[in-house]
């Protein structure tokens, strides 16, 4: 087994299932603002990204009208939404292991800093770490920004012993980018398959949250 000291997770499709309140501060948002209807498929596209790429993406506004689309879903998602959310089973399990193996532990997340911080505190994720970076208000840090915080502040000097675990795209090219392993997780919003995640650079994948335990086990990353 490689000999990692600190795994940081993604939040979205990683840690929780945010669907739901997701989705209902996206809708909301899409109502108020008077904007085109979008079909379920494309509405589950919001859920992880920075919320201002997606509407950018689906709406072609410009910048301006997108932050103000982003500070009524952020307003409606901390007020009403924000805590409608679903650990993955056994997500627990996972990081008990780590901590019983004395591997350090971080979150990075493109939630903003205090929606994440309420989240971590709120599902007894600071049982595991102290360690979190969420997002701006601006969307200016990027993913790679996000991960270097959290290595920064776990005092790691050797990337080599560092493996970042997410669901999407923008996980596993942050990690490339400041060149750390990358473990891809199909059982969330981003990859669905083996084959999402070989598109990128990585040493593992897991269909479930229990299957990193096994990856560790095996020593196959």
């Amino acid at each position: 087994m490689k000999n990692y000291k600190l795994v940081i997770f993604d939040v979205d499709g990683t840690l929780l299932d945010t669907t739901e309140g997701g989705l209902s501060s996206v809708k909301y948002t899409i109502q108020k603002h008077n904007l085109s209807p979008l079909p379920e498929e494309d509405l589950r596209t919001f859920i992880g990204p920075p919320i201002q790429k997606s509407f950018e993406k689906f709406y072609g506004l410009n910048e301006e009208k997108v932050q103000v689309l982003a500070e009524t879903f952020r307003n409606r998602y901390k007020n009403f939404d924000l805590l409608k959310a679903v650990p993955y089973g056994e997500i627990y399990t996972v990081l008990e292991y780590l901590k019983e193996h004395h591997i350090k532990i971080a979150v990075a997340t493109y939630k903003r800093q205090d929606y994440a911080v309420s989240l971590l505190k709120y599902y007894h994720f600071d049982d595991y770490t102290s360690i979190l970076y969420g997002a701006d208000n601006y969307n200016k840090l990027r993913k790679r920004d996000i991960i270097q915080k959290c290595i920064i502040d776990s005092e790691i000097r050797d990337y080599s012993t560092v493996l970042m675990v997410g669901d999407s795209e923008n996980d596993a090219v942050g990690a490339a980018e400041i060149g750390v392993d990358f473990l891809g997780v199909t059982y969330g919003f981003g990859f669905k398959t083996k084959e999402d995640v070989t598109e990128y650079p990585y040493v593992g994948y897991a269909a479930a949250p229990i299957n990193i335990i096994e990856h560790f086990n095996k020593g196959e990353i």
